[in-house]
């Protein structure tokens, strides 16, 4: 898609951000405009995130228009949110790239300009850094400023307010700009408060608050007459004395799509010493009506007719393997009161809405707050329920002492529903889910499964929901089934493997949903294939009877090699002493790229003409 000079004559003036520096503040309003139509087209095309960025224009626009990127840094959180940075800072003629594989990151990413402070991904990160920049900027002395930009949600996380909570001792020059578009505290804008936010920006009352300080320290009576008048007036008209408790000086709540004021409050701010708080009020959708009604069903779109205002919808599609999860969960619910389900802030894409809607006290959203969900169900499973924890796979990174302190060792039965396991696509590397069967597997306690199919999934989380031993795993992928029926559930025995296919001379052994791709390649090399379906514990004893009757063994896993299942079943054939040769396919040691998931996997060899391959490469080379 070329870039219409024509459509958007304003914005063709501002390739980069100085250009956009030079423009005059009246036509501001009007290349907001232009910026959001083009941000709408671009995704319409290519596919993408898409709310978040609407709601953020008038904000990007005037945090390059006042601070001198990439000079000055911008730090932006929750990455999504950065299109329009994007676009405005040399980027505009690849935005239709973006999540594609070799176009743009998915976020900001410091390998793909100079602009992009921070590479990012997950949540909450950008505080942190912030405060980190900041301090080595107080001893080089450049006159830098450091500005951090946090929405959707991401003020929620512990990590956000651990980061605050330091700045406030060791007070930084740093600007938090929390993007409040009702995911996170919200408060109505008024004219009062961008009238407020105007005063407790400027030069009057930033000079009278240092001097008041200093000129009635000798008088405390005065002083906290005047500390206790200040705190008043503000918490009549903001919410800020949280932030001001934490060491910030609080400004707002202002009108986030008002970038005029944006600009002069900004401005004002970039003269202020300390930690600094800009509370923005904005619209998640903002200027496109489908997406300003439902925000979250417009978050990430695939490509699609912005006229319409609709959606393509995929009639007749398989469920998702997310879908099956959620249908499971309001069936066990019907008939078990017990049954606790919990979300770090996935509700939509963990497949919940329809359970979270029918059975609403046996459901809890925790927020972007990974270590405290997993704690959480740790109480409810000492409280004598059964806690299930939906979660993505690159998520529970997050939690992962949480797993091991509070659940592992004190072998509770948390059931750990991990979404997104394996390649997950365009997002890149921050969200592929590659790493969980080898974080997992070291962990002792722990049961962890890897269903190759819909129906497998569910008897999975089904035995893993009744296991009571310990905490269990069932690990599944992002996307739909392949059609296999359901079946009544019944329990599973743990650790123990299938044999779907016998044949001559080399067993694979799969653990997961690859199976259908390595059905193809045993049918062609004539080989035995397993489902092993549990990377812990293994069935040791099939292996042993594998490995006696075949002359090799293959490994498949959709995950990091290193420490993953396939690792597990090295190290039984190393223990046993058996003399075999073992093929380990998986993800090699490197972080995933962006791309769709059948692009990754061919690129990786992880399809059937792949697989193949890599075994025939292996045989001819072991002769």
């Amino acid at each position: 898609m070329n870039f219409d000079n024509i459509k958007y004559p304003i914005l063709s003036l501002t390739k980069t951000v100085q250009e956009l520096r030079t423009l005059p503040m009246g036509i501001l309003v009007e290349l907001c405009d232009e910026l959001r139509q083009y941000l709408l087209s671009s995704v319409s095309h290519s596919s993408g995130h898409l709310a978040s960025g609407l709601g953020v224009i008038e904000l990007t626009v005037a945090s390059h228009y006042v601070y001198n990127t990439p000079f000055d840094y911008l730090i932006w959180d929750v990455g999504h949110q950065a299109y329009p940075h994007k676009i405005l800072t040399g980027r505009r003629d690849f935005i239709n790239t973006i999540r594609q594989r070799n176009g743009l990151h998915s976020f900001p990413w410091r390998e793909e300009s100079e602009y992009d402070v921070l590479s990012v991904g997950h949540s909450s990160t950008s505080i942190s850094a912030g405060i980190g920049i900041a301090i080595t900027e107080k001893y080089e002395n450049n006159g830098r400023h450091i500005v951090c930009i946090i929405g959707d949600g991401a003020i929620t996380a512990g990590m956000a307010f651990e980061a605050m909570n330091h700045a406030g001792d060791i007070k930084p020059n740093i600007l938090v700009i929390l993007n409040d578009n009702k995911m996170s505290i919200s408060k109505n804008v008024g004219a009062l408060n961008s009238r407020l936010a105007q005063i407790l920006s400027g030069k009057t009352y930033s000079r009278l608050r240092e001097s008041s300080k200093k000129i009635l320290n000798g008088l405390p009576p005065i002083k906290e007459i005047f500390r206790r008048t200040e705190e008043y007036l503000k918490s009549m008209t903001t919410p800020g004395v949280l932030f001001e408790e934490l060491g910030f000086n609080y400004i707002g709540p202002i009108d986030g799509h008002d970038v005029l004021n944006l600009i002069s409050t900004l401005k004002n701010m970039r003269k202020l010493k300390g930690p600094q708080f800009l509370h923005v009020i904005t619209k998640k959708g903002k200027g496109y009506a489908p997406a300003e009604r439902d925000p979250i069903t417009w978050h990430a779109v695939p490509k699609f007719d912005p006229t319409s205002g609709t959606l393509p919808q995929h009639l007749g599609s398989l469920p998702s393997y997310s879908k099956i999860f959620g249908n499971w969960l309001c069936e066990i619910a019907s008939t078990d009161p017990k049954l606790i389900a919990i979300t770090p802030a996935m509700s939509e894409g963990s497949g919940m809405v329809n359970f979270s809607q029918q059975y609403p006290k046996q459901y809890f959203d925790v927020a972007i707050a990974e270590q405290h969900a997993v704690t959480f169900a740790a109480g409810i499973a000492i409280g004598g329920y059964k806690p299930v924890v939906a979660i993505y796979s690159t998520f529970l990174q997050r939690a992962y002492d949480q797993v091991i302190h509070d659940v592992a060792i004190q072998k509770l039965p948390v059931l750990f529903a991990i979404d997104r396991g394996g390649i997950v696509g365009a997002d890149g590397p921050t969200h592929q889910g590659v790493f969980d069967l080898a974080f997992l597997r070291c962990i002792p306690n722990i049961v962890i499964m890897t269903p190759s199919n819909e129906n497998e999934c569910r008897h999975m989380l089904y035995t893993g929901y009744t296991y009571g031993k310990g905490p269990t795993a069932v690990r599944y992928p992002r996307g739909c089934g392949i059609g296999i029926p359901l079946t009544p559930l019944t329990e599973i025995t743990v650790g123990k493997g299938v044999i779907k296919r016998q044949g001559k001379k080399l067993a694979i052994l799969n653990f997961g949903t690859l199976l259908i791709e390595a059905i193809h390649v045993a049918e062609i090399l004539d080989t035995t294939l397993v489902d092993m379906r549990f990377v812990k514990p293994l069935d040791e004893e099939l292996i042993y009877t594998l490995a006696i009757s075949h002359e090799d063994l293959v490994t498949l896993e959709e995950g990091s090699i290193k420490g993953g299942a396939g690792s597990g079943v090295n190290e039984f054939i190393m223990k046993k002493r058996l003399k075999i040769p073992v093929l380990n396919i998986g993800l090699p040691d490197e972080f995933i790229p962006q791309g769709s998931q059948d692009e990754i996997r061919q690129d990786y060899k992880l399809d059937a003409y792949g697989i193949q391959k890599q075994i025939d490469e292996w045989l001819k080379n072991s002769c």
